[in-house]
């Protein structure tokens, strides 16, 4: 599935930049606007109709799994990998959406910084890419979706489909776009929120 598998050794495997594996949206649209001066968010949404792109520097993860699923907005199916993780943590974590066309001033992006890293429980993301260096730790890889333990409670794909679930994951140099996410809980350090005219995505 484009992968280059670099290194297998001790129930450890490890990808050069991937199209199809493992993690991270990190939330939606609707967090943008809502509750982030608290530090602290219990969240449960999806992001509808639009991708986004997100980013970090590191991400360190526990309770990993992942499945084929389809995201569906109002007109169009979306095909993505379901990934989800028990728990992680992000290192110069980055969120961007551009909401285009509106009426005098074009294109609009919002974008999310938390440079003091986020942290996050329990998340279920609608992948459609993502790349960077990962390292899987004691992965199972062509495990019956239906079956997998690992990952957060319910994070199940079809009985009988093609899963992949590991005890832990590292990612560096995250780079992701996504349709849909939904979390427990979502804690961000040091958060910057801003809206400009044109395109300043996060890459």
């Amino acid at each position: 599935m484009g992968t280059d598998v670099g290194e297998t050794t001790g129930g450890r495997t490890r990808w050069h930049v991937f199209g199809l594996v493992l993690l991270v949206g990190i939330f939606g649209v609707g967090l943008m606007f809502t509750g982030l001066s608290q530090g602290a968010i219990a969240a449960s949404f999806a992001v509808a109709g639009t991708s986004y792109k997100a980013s970090a520097d590191r991400l360190d993860a526990q309770g990993v799994v992942q499945y084929g699923s389809v995201d569906r907005s109002a007109d169009q199916a979306h095909p993505v990998l379901v990934n989800g993780f028990r728990k992680a943590k992000l290192d110069n974590f980055c969120q961007s959406i551009v909401v285009p066309g509106l009426p005098a001033v074009g294109d609009i992006t919002v974008k999310i910084a938390a440079p003091g890293g986020m942290s996050a429980d329990n998340l279920v993301l609608g992948i459609e890419e993502v790349t960077g260096d990962i390292t899987l730790n004691n992965v199972e890889i062509g495990r019956d979706a239906g079956t997998m333990d690992k990952g957060p409670s319910g994070a199940l794909g079809d009985a009988g489909t093609f899963g992949i679930q590991a005890d832990s994951t590292q990612i560096t140099g995250l780079r992701q776009v996504a349709w849909s996410t939904t979390a427990s809980t979502l804690k961000l350090n040091q958060v910057q929120i801003k809206a400009s005219a044109g395109r300043d995505e996060c890459f």
